[in-house]
C-alpha cells in the first residue's frame, strides 16, 4: 500500500487526500488550520453568503416601488433594521456545516488528519509540528497544498494588523459607515458590491486603467457602469501613495493627489505564497511569492512530490486547485492523469455577475488564431426583461475557419451558472453548428446563448 502525505486540506489538499484514499493509498493529512482552508472558512462560501444576503436587501428596496403609497418607506425601514450579526451568523453556520461533512468524507475514507504544522525533512520524510510535540512522518509520495496568503504592498504592509483583508473581512465586529478597498480585481469588486448594497460608502482604488484587468474589457466596463450607478465610486489608473491614521478612520493620498476619507480599508490586491516553514531547501525545491513550478499538466514538482492550488500559481481558483488535487493524486498512485488549466471556467458574483470559460478575443490574437464572435444582448431576452434582469450580454467565441466553439463570456443574472452549459461545448469539442442545434427552453436566460450562435 503507497503511503500518500498531503499537506494542507483546502479545496487542493482534502480532494487529493480523498482520491488518493480512493485509489488505495494509506493517507495522511496535515493542517495547520482549519479543513477547507481559506476559501470554505473565510473566502468563497463566506463571501458567497454576505453576497446573496446583500443583493436580498436591495431587491427588498426594489419591491417598494410596487407597493401601494407607503411601501417604499416600509421597505426603506426594514432595510434600516439589518442586523449584521445575524447576516454573520447565517455565513457561520453555512461555513460550519460544510466544513462538518468535509470531516466526515475524510473519516469515511479512512484519512488520517492531523493538526499541526509541516516541514520538509527529506523528500519522504515530513516534520510534523502538533500540540503534542513534534513527529516525523515517512511517505512514498507528497502532495504539497500549503495554499497562500494576502499580499500587503507598500505602505499597507506597515499596517496590515489595523486594516481588513479577504480573509479578516468577514469577521468584522459591525458595518462601517465607509471601505477603501485597495484593489479592483475580483475580490475587490465583489466586496465592493456587498458592502454597497449594505449601505456602506464604497471607494475602489486600481493602479490599472479599469478594473478587472485580466477580464474581458467590455464585461469590466459593464460591471463598472453598472456599480458606478449604485454609487460605488472608482479611482482607476492611480495607486495609494500614503495612508495615515487621523480620528478613528483613515485618509488615502492617491498617486494623483486625491485624498480619500474613509472608516475602514480593505487589501484586495492578491494572494502570495510564503513556503519558508516548510524548509523548501531540504527538498532542493526554490520557491517565490507566487510559489513553486510544477509541470502544468501532471502537477508534478520533483520525483515523488507534486504541488496544487495556489501554492503552484497556475490558477487560484477553488475549483482548479480541486481538480489540480485529484489529477495530482492519481498521477502519484500510477494512474496516468493530466490537468487543463485552459478549461477553468471563472466566475464573478456580483450584480450582473461576470463568467468566462476557454480563450478570451484576446488570447485568440496573441496566439495567432482567426476568431468570431458571436454577442446576443440580455435586452432582447424574454426572461430578462420580465424580470428586469437586462444588464448584460452572452458571447461566445468561435474560430473563423473550422467553426469550433473557443471559448464564452457572459455577463448578467446567472451567469455563473450558465457558464457551464459553454464548458460542456468546449469539452465537447462542438462547433458552431453543432450548437445551434441545442433546444433551449423558453423563456430562459439560457436562451441568450442560442441567440448568441445565430448572430
Amino acid at each position: 500500500m503507497k503511503k500518500v502525505i498531503v499537506i494542507g486540506g483546502g479545496p487542493a489538499g482534502y480532494p487529493a487526500a480523498l482520491e488518493a484514499a480512493s485509489l488505495g493509498a494509506q493517507v495522511t493529512l496535515i493542517e495547520k488550520n482549519k479543513l477547507g482552508g481559506v476559501c470554505l472558512n473565510c473566502g468563497c462560501i463566506p463571501s458567497k453568503s454576505l453576497l446573496d444576503a446583500a443583493h436580498k436587501f436591495a431587491s427588498l428596496l426594489a419591491l417598494g416601488a410596487w407597493c401601494q403609497e407607503g411601501g417604499t418607506e416600509l421597505a426603506m425601514q426594514l432595510f434600516a433594521k439589518r442586523d449584521w450579526s445575524k447576516i454573520q451568523a447565517r455565513q457561520q453556520k453555512a461555513t460550519a456545516k460544510l466544513v462538518q461533512g468535509i470531516n466526515f468524507l475524510l473519516k469515511k475514507a479512512n484519512v488520517t488528519v492531523i493538526s499541526g504544522a509541516a516541514s520538509f525533512i527529506d523528500e519522504h520524510t515530513v516534520s510534523v509540528k502538533t500540540a503534542a510535540g513534534t513527529e516525523s512522518l515517512q511517505a512514498d509520495g507528497i502532495i504539497l497544498a500549503s495554499g497562500s496568503q494576502a499580499f500587503f504592498p507598500a505602505p499597507f504592509d506597515a499596517i496590515q494588523d489595523k486594516i481588513y483583508d479577504n480573509s479578516t473581512i468577514f469577521s468584522m465586529s459591525a458595518l462601517p459607515q465607509s471601505m477603501a478597498i485597495i484593489g479592483g480585481g475580483v475580490i475587490g469588486c465583489e466586496m465592493a458590491d456587498f458592502l454597497s448594497a449594505l449601505g456602506v460608502t464604497v471607494h475602489v482604488i486600481e493602479m490599472q486603467p479599469r478594473i478587472l484587468p485580466l477580464e474581458d474589457e467590455t464585461a469590466a466596463r459593464t460591471l463598472s457602469q453598472a456599480l458606478t450607478k449604485r454609487g460605488i465610486i472608482f479611482h482607476t489608473g492611480v495607486s495609494a501613495t500614503q495612508v495615515t491614521e487621523k480620528n478613528n478612520g483613515w485618509t488615502l493620498t492617491l498617486s494623483d493627489g486625491t485624498t480619500v476619507q474613509t472608516e475602514k480599508i480593505l487589501a484586495a490586491i492578491g494572494r502570495s505564497v510564503d513556503l519558508t516553514s516548510l524548509h523548501m531547501e531540504n527538498i532542493g525545491v526554490e520557491w517565490t511569492r507566487k510559489g513553486v513550478q510544477v509541470n502544468p499538466q501532471t502537477l508534478q514538482l520533483k520525483n515523488d512530490i507534486y504541488a496544487v492550488g495556489d501554492v503552484n500559481g497556475l490558477c487560484q481558483l477553488a475549483h482548479a486547485a480541486t481538480r489540480q488535487g485529484e489529477v495530482a493524486a492519481r498521477n502519484l498512485c500510477g494512474q496516468s492523469a493530466v490537468y487543463h488549466n485552459e478549461s477553468v471556467p471563472r466566475a464573478i458574483y456580483t450584480s450582473p455577475q461576470i463568467a468566462a470559460v476557454g480563450l478570451s478575443r484576446v488570447q485568440a490574437d496573441s496566439k495567432g488564431i482567426p476568431v468570431k464572435v458571436h454577442k446576443s444582448f440580455l435586452l432582447a431576452n424574454g426572461r430578462a426583461v420580465a424580470q428586469d434582469q437586462t444588464e448584460g450580454y452572452f458571447e461566445l467565441i468561435a474560430h473563423a475557419e473550422t467553426g469550433e466553439l473557443l471559448g464564452g463570456v457572459l455577463v448578467g443574472a446567472n451567469a455563473a451558472e450558465l457558464i457551464h452549459v459553454v464548458s460542456v461545448a468546449l469539452q465537447a469539442h462542438l462547433t458552431l453548428t453543432q450548437f445551434k442545434e441545442v433546444i433551449f427552453a423558453h423563456p430562459t436566460l439560457a436562451e441568450s446563448l442560442a441567440e448568441a450562435a445565430r448572430k
